[in-house]
Parts: C-alpha cells; structure tokens; sequence
C-alpha cells in the first residue's frame, strides 16, 4: 500500500476516532472505493496500491498513463491508487513519458473541479512523442475552473434584498458573478442625468455620478440596432455594441477613458470621398456625439434581483438574490483567469499530437474591456485598440502612418486558445461560463477537430478559426488549415458583447463546418471571410489564402436576436481562386432570423461562393448576392453560384454578371422543405444527447433588450428584442408595463411568446391622453419572471393626430413557380401618422392575407425589401396580388403585381 493511500486512512481514522470500529472499518473501505472509482478501478486494487517507486519507474513508468483527482496529492506519483492533484503537476509526469511513448498516453482526470491557480500553459513539450498522442481525458463533471468561490454572505443592513461577501483572495477585477451556474447581471440602470457631448467625454446636467461610489469604475455602454419606434441608434453599426469605462469625473464634467474614446467615436475620412471612413466599415462619420444607452457597473443601479456588484476598494461582492437563492447556500463563483488553456505552439516546435475530452472549461473572464482600451468594436467582436488606433490601426496604405495588412484589427481571445497547434482534438467538452471567446483556434492550426462539444453562456465568440492579421502568411506554418466543426451545439451566446458570432473564421484554407445546430444567438451565427470592404470605394478584396472552405449541414436558427445587418452565414472577401475551390454553402437549414438581415449573406466583396441546396425561410431576406468585381474593369459581378435552394426569396433563374441563379425552389410553407434536406441538418444521431446538456440550475430569463414605442389615441405600441437566453425552460410570455411620468398610472398587458415572434410588437390600451408614459418589458418562463428591461423613451399618447394613412408600398413584383408565387415589395415613401406594423396581401382568388413579423418594421426605417410567398396556387393560372400597408391610424392604398403561374 502506497504512503499516499495510507496517508488518506490516517486521516479518515482520525476523523472518525470516536465511531464504532465498524463505522471506521466502513469509512476506509468507501474512501478506497472512490478513489478506484473515481478511474474505473476497484477499491481492492487501490488498496494493493502501486509497486514501490522504484520498481515502477525502472519498468514501465514510462507507459503508465498518469492519474489525476480534485483530492489527489501533487507529491503522489500520479497513479490509478495515488493520483496527482493539480493538471499542472500531471503536465510534468506527461513531459517525462512522451519521449519514450509507443502508445497513446492517457491523463484521466476524476471527476470533480480543478481550481487552477494560473492558465494550463502547453507547448511543444506537451505533444505526443514517436506518432502517438497525449489525451487530456475528463468525464461527466470534470471541470477546469479559473473561478474562485465567493462565501461569506450576509444581507447587508439597510437595504432590503441586498447581500454582501468579502472578495476572496485573488479576486482583484472580474466582469462576470455566477449563482449556480447561473450568470448574474453586472449591475446595470438607465443614466440620471442628460449628457452632452464634448471632445473629452460629456458635460452631464447634474454632478449626480460624481457623486456616485467609484465613478472611475463606471462603464458606458452603445447598445445597436436598427433606428426604430423611438430607439436610438447608438455605436458604430447595428451590427456592434461598443462600450467604453469613464475615466473621470469632476461636477458635471465627465472624461471618458483613453484610447477607448477617441477609438469609438472618430474616423478618418477619405479626402476625395465625402462621407466615407477609410476603414470603410459602419457609419460614414462618427463624432463624439455618441450618447451612451445605459450605464454598467454602478453600486447605485443595483436595483433589481439577479445583479451584482464588485466593489474593487473596498473589496466587497454585493448581490440581490433571485427568488428562491440562499447566498449562504448557493454555488457563489467569480472568475479569476483570463485562460484557462494556453496552447503556446511556434512555428518552428508546434503543439501536436494532444486531445482534451470531457472537459467543461468554466469561469473565466476578460479584463481589456475594463481597461482604458475598453471595447470598440468593429465587428464580429475586432475592436480597434491602442493610442489613436481609429486613424492608423488596419488603415494600410490607405492612409498615411497606416498599419498593415488593412482592416487587421484587434481580435477578442479565447478563454482555451491554442497557436500553432497540429493534430490537436477538443471532443465531448464544455464551453461554459466565459468571458472571452470560448475556443481560439489561431494562427499555424491545422489538423484540428472541434466535435461534440457545447458551446453556451459565452461572452463573446463561441469560437475562432485563425485570424485576419496575416492575409498571405510568410510561411506555410503560419496557415491555419484543416480545421473540422462538426456535431457542436453552440447557443444562447454571446451574453456580453453582443455583435459576437458563433463561429468565426478568418483567412484559413480546407476547413469544415458541419452538421452544427447553432440557436438562439445575439448575431450571427456563423461568420466567414474579411477584407471586402474596399469594394465600397471600387477597390478589390483584400488578397488571401482562403480557399476550400465549406460550411454544410447545419441547423441555424433564431439567430440575430439582438442586433441587425447580419446572417445565419455571414462571408465576405476573396474565398478562393475560382467557383471550383471558392466557399461552399451547402445542405444547411436557416430560419427565422430576427433582426434585419439574411439567411445567408455575401457581403462586400465576396467571391466564388457556391450557395446550393439550401433551405432558407423566414427572414427579411434569404441571399443577398450582386457586388461589383473591382479585380478588373469590365463591370461584372463578384463570381457566386445560387442553386437548388429552398426559399422564400424566388428569383427568378438568370445570369447577372456572374452572379448565377438557377434550380431554386420557392418554398411555401417549412412543411413543403424536402425531408432529406431537414433530416440530415444539425446534429447527427448520436450527438443529439447535446441539446439535452446543462449546465446551470434552470433560471428565469434574460431580461428582454432595445423595447420601443410610439404612441397612438389612448394606447402604446411596443415592440422588443426577445430574450434569446431563456434559461433552461422556454419564454412563455412577455408582460409589457406603461406607467405614467406621475407613477399615478400603470396598465400591463400580457402577450404570449409565440404571438409575439409573429407579430413582433404588443398594445397597452387605456391609457390617459396627454400623458407621458414609460414603457418596460419582462419575460416569463417556467422559473419565473425576468429582470424588468431598460426602458423606452416616454410616449405620450393623444387622439388630436392628424390621422394621415401611408403610401402605397413600391416596387410591388411576383415571380411564381406552379404553385406558389414570391411578393416582394419596399415599403411605402410615406407612412402617415404612424409607423407600418403590418401589411394586407389581397389575392385575386379571394383570399387576404396579413403579413405581420419584424421584418416589417425594422424594413421600414432604410426602405429595406420584404417578402412573402403566398402558395396553394394552380399551375397555369393568373393572379393579381393587392399590397397595402397597416398602421395603427389604419389601412393605406395598394398596389398591384400580376402573374401567371407555370404548368406543373
């Protein structure tokens, strides 16, 4: 028996001193078998325990697979009966083995969670030696944590609700609070004061937030989206959320933090283009006059159950409880670690040769958007960083004092990141609880299998494939390259920074992307290609390795649930040399995205991509394809395949310059989608157990996000992102409150979810006119009710409106298959007294059909195109189809498109 075993009886003995001798008996006996359990072993076998040290290690120690467990002992020899304890010290007893390896070498991790005190930092030493790999192997609840447990909790006196624990040890900063796996909501609550922009920050109306505790630690945040029903536009895009942390403030003066704020408020502007930014991406022109939604990481906002505040002086957590939580019970963990894997292969000795299974990576934070740089965001989560990075960082030759290459901005980390990695496998794994990106797959990685993993409660990205700072990288080690995604389950992300994508790939050759189901995400879900931009100026694609790049069979859907401008697939930028290796978009199935948008998207300079055999419905928009191809003079589009889909967009067959349409199908309804299409999208047979893995205690929803309102006679329309968060149970219903500015009157009105994903928006009747009122939203699931959203601007409603109607819509056209016909039209130049909420489809056989969805109303605001298909139509038929638009002041005139349907 091994000192280390005996060692564990002593002290189970002495603890059960007074016990029966039976009992202690018992005790050694259990304390045997968990630890012979623990590696698929007997307690029997533990308690025989290993050959003396020196036997093993002059026989075969070097084969041994080594043993590792939570209660192990780092000074143990990493045994089946006496495991190490830390992954750390289990690197070490690998780097012994791996030059003498004539098989595959195992580190079986026990169930439990590894607290690690530093990231696990591998490289070249840590492969698998003579052609044989190292497998980091976990099983169902072995965690690698950079969490530390906050304890301690007491409610705070004075303040009803609010409890307070000391910060543990090495609990400096962290962005991020978790109550039994369930995320916690930094304190956050509208700004009580009107601001005013400067060159330096703001001038606020009262001196109210310098009077606020720790206003340096205070951070303003952009929310985007499409300029709706009284939202304001903010950030640098509807497709981004900036956020930048206060520097200082004084009275009414408040100084935003450096460089965050020069970055995320001013561009250079080509001399010779009005209006357009040299780094040709978002708004034409950003001032300083950016006025922030609300504000994040204020003890004074922290009002409402489920947020949290870190308060760094004084060293104190403080917490409102959701209903049903015992501070003093719960699983309390704040991260610590901004990496928890650091895979540090180089070009000339890579990282190779390693699998990590059954891993759930946890509680790790990001802590650049809490510095001075903040978070610019770009897109896809690139920021812009470092001094004055807004007039040279990614600018090139486009500007003088320009880095290259152009558009190389900073990209968000991963919380396990691996660099130059070969024959590298992440299987069965979790990527949980994080507050980067989950998965960083980045420069030099090739060979690299991504599968079967759950990617969820992630901050940012769910994972990146390569990077966009190396177009042509000067040597073939630096290309990242055959890299599979397959069977993954990545949902409900990012929670954070909110323009991040599920998966996001740069300038990479051979990868694959397949048989995914991604839902429930704030943006994209899959991002592909960079560096089309300068087309925007007539310029050609930035030049780049990518090549043979397919995305195929998967599932996608409610997608761009919080911001606009995106897709189930966004690409953009050269993909190959020519249709045969370009990007190929095949098999997947795409629905119901709901911002403005598309289910696939080939944006600025996108060229040879194959779109073929898809089936894309519910969206503003299924392909948007036609860009012009500045690579020469001749006036054609960038070269893209469209063919064999399903859809709603019905374009007819065609050659547009080179953008070729041919073979689609219109779909009239996702049942007429053909069954082995569906079938074989998303997740294969045995990797469907992923949907049912969690991760957290079942939870009430993420509060609903970016609520407008207009205003009509005695009533409110409201309208909201939904929260794509559900947590654990599905949104039922939403509740929609107006309250007086006097607090003297308040009506709700409760919407089921599934009518509001139809019509998108809900009325509040029986209000006052003349009066101001406040609108708020919350959702309501299985656990209960969520955190009341932000709310809108005030509304007043009045019936002294001069009840004007809209236009009629414009550009009214059908194309039609033998059975169903595609109305596509924009909406009308004029909308009357109030916005557009619907649409009325008249059909010539007597049919009428209301178009409702948010589609129709975040098209209107940029004149975006809609589209319906109506179906049960007869082959060799003609119909006339009369479009008009709703409002709530009533029924505009319509406008008319005729079609005869085709022989079957």
């Amino acid at each position: 028996m091994s000192e280390y075993v005996r060692s564990r009886i002593r002290n189970v003995r002495k603890a059960r001193s007074a016990a029966p001798r039976a009992a202690a008996v018992a005790a050694v006996l259990a304390t045997l078998a968990t630890l012979g359990a623990a590696f698929g072993g007997t307690a029997d076998a533990v308690a025989r325990g290993p050959r003396p040290a020196a036997d093993v290690y002059a026989a075969d120690v070097y084969a041994a697979d080594v043993y590792v467990a939570p209660n192990g002992d780092d000074r143990a020899p990493g045994t089946r009966a006496a495991p190490v304890r830390t992954p750390e010290r289990a690197r070490g007893l690998v780097r012994k083995r791996v030059p003498h390896q004539s098989a595959d070498l195992t580190v079986h991790l026990a169930p439990g969670t590894y607290r690690l005190s530093r990231p696990l930092v591998l490289d070249s030493r840590d492969s698998g030696g003579n052609g044989h790999r190292v497998i980091w192997q976990g099983g169902k609840g072995t965690v690698f944590s950079g969490g530390r447990a906050v304890r301690g909790w007491r409610p705070v006196k004075g303040d009803a609700g609010l409890w307070s624990a000391p910060a543990p040890a090495g609990l400096d900063n962290t962005r991020q609070l978790y109550v039994n796996g369930v995320r916690a909501q930094r304190a956050r609550g509208p700004i009580p004061v009107t601001l005013t922009a400067t060159d330096t920050g703001y001038t606020a109306s009262a001196d109210t937030l310098a009077r606020w505790r720790n206003p340096s630690d205070i951070e303003f945040v952009y929310p985007s989206g499409e300029a709706l029903w009284n939202i304001q536009q903010y950030g640098l895009g509807p497709w981004t959320e900036p956020r930048c942390p206060i520097g200082s403030m004084t009275g009414t003066t408040v100084t935003m933090a450096q460089p965050c704020w020069d970055n995320s408020t001013k561009r250079v502007e080509f001399p010779d283009i009005p209006g357009r930014s040299i780094n040709m991406v978002g708004p034409a022109k950003l001032t300083s006059g950016a006025l922030p939604g609300y504000a994040e990481n204020a003890f004074e906002v922290l009002d409402q159950p489920g947020e949290w505040y870190l308060d760094r002086h004084t060293r104190t957590v403080y917490y409102r409880p959701r209903s049903g939580e015992n501070p003093r019970t719960a699983d309390v963990e704040a991260p610590v670690l901004e990496k928890l894997v650091d895979g540090r292969g180089t070009g000339r000795a890579p990282l190779h040769d390693i699998a990590l299974r059954g891993i759930e990576f946890s509680y790790a934070t990001w802590l650049t958007p809490s510095s001075p740089e903040g978070f610019s965001e770009v897109q896809a989560g690139y920021t812009v960083t470092g001094p004055e990075g807004w007039k040279t960082q990614g600018l090139c030759d486009y500007t003088p004092g320009g880095t290259c290459p152009y558009a190389s901005w900073t990209k968000m980390p991963g919380n396990v990141a691996i660099s130059h990695g070969r024959d590298i496998e992440f299987s069965d794994d979790a990527f949980t609880h994080l507050g980067a990106a989950g998965l960083e797959l980045g420069t030099g990685t090739r060979n690299a299998t991504v599968r079967g993993n759950v990617f969820t409660d992630i901050s940012g990205n769910g994972m990146e494939i390569g990077g966009v700072d190396a177009p042509e990288p000067g040597s073939d080690a630096d290309l990242t390259r055959a890299v599979s995604v397959t069977n993954n389950h990545l949902y409900a992300l990012p929670r954070e920074y909110h323009g991040g994508v599920a998966i996001l790939n740069g300038y990479t050759r051979d990868n694959t992307i397949a048989h995914n189901q991604i839902d429930h995400v704030a943006y994209s879900a899959i991002s592909m290609g960079w560096g089309g931009w300068p087309d925007k100026i007539g310029k050609p694609a930035t030049a780049n390795v990518s090549r043979d790049n397919r995305v195929a069979d998967n599932l996608i859907f409610d997608y761009m649930q919080a911001l606009d401008d995106g897709a189930g697939v966004y690409t953009q930028g050269l993909t190959g040399s020519s249709l045969g290796n370009g990007e190929k978009i095949t098999g997947n199935v795409i629905h119901d995205g709901w911002g403005l948008g598309r289910t696939v998207y080939t944006d600025n300079g996108c060229t040879y991509v194959t779109v073929e055999g898809n089936v894309l419905y519910g969206a503003q928009a299924n392909v948007l394809s036609a860009h012009v191809d500045y690579r020469d003079d001749l006036g054609n589009n960038d070269p893209t395949r469209i063919v064999g889909n399903y859809w709603e967009q019905g374009d007819p067959d065609g050659d547009d310059k080179g953008v070729v349409t041919s073979g689609n199908h219109i779909l009239a309804a996702p049942s007429k989608a053909p069954a082995d299409i569906v079938a074989a999208a998303g997740l294969q047979p045995r990797y469907r157990g992923l949907l049912g893995r969690t991760y957290a205690a079942d939870s009430v929803p993420e509060a609903p996000t970016r609520v407008g309102d207009f205003a009509a006679d005695g009533s409110v329309y409201v309208t909201w992102n939904p929260s794509y968060v559900e947590g654990g149970t599905p949104v039922t219903s939403y509740t929609v409150t107006a309250t007086s500015s006097d607090g003297a009157h308040t009506v709700s009105t409760t919407v089921p979810a599934a009518r509001f994903k139809r019509i998108a928006y809900a009325v509040v009747d029986g209000l006052i006119n003349g009066t101001p009122y406040t609108v708020t939203v919350t959702a309501r699931n299985g656990a209960g009710r969520s955190e009341t959203s932000l709310s809108a601007a005030p509304v007043t409603p009045t019936a002294d409106g001069s009840g004007v109607l809209p236009d009629a819509p414009t550009g009214v056209k059908a194309n039609a298959d033998a059975t169903a016909a595609t109305l596509s039209w924009t909406p009308p130049k004029t909308t009357g007294t109030t916005p557009v909420i619907g649409y009325r489809i008249t059909v010539s056989d007597g049919r009428t059909v209301t178009v409702t969805g948010r589609d129709v109303l975040v098209s209107q605001p940029r004149a975006k195109g809609m589209l319906r298909v109506i179906g049960k139509l007869r082959p060799a038929t003609a119909y006339t189809f009369s479009i008009a638009a709703l409002t709530a002041t009533g029924t505009g005139p319509s406008a008319d498109a005729s079609v005869t349907t085709p022989n079957g």
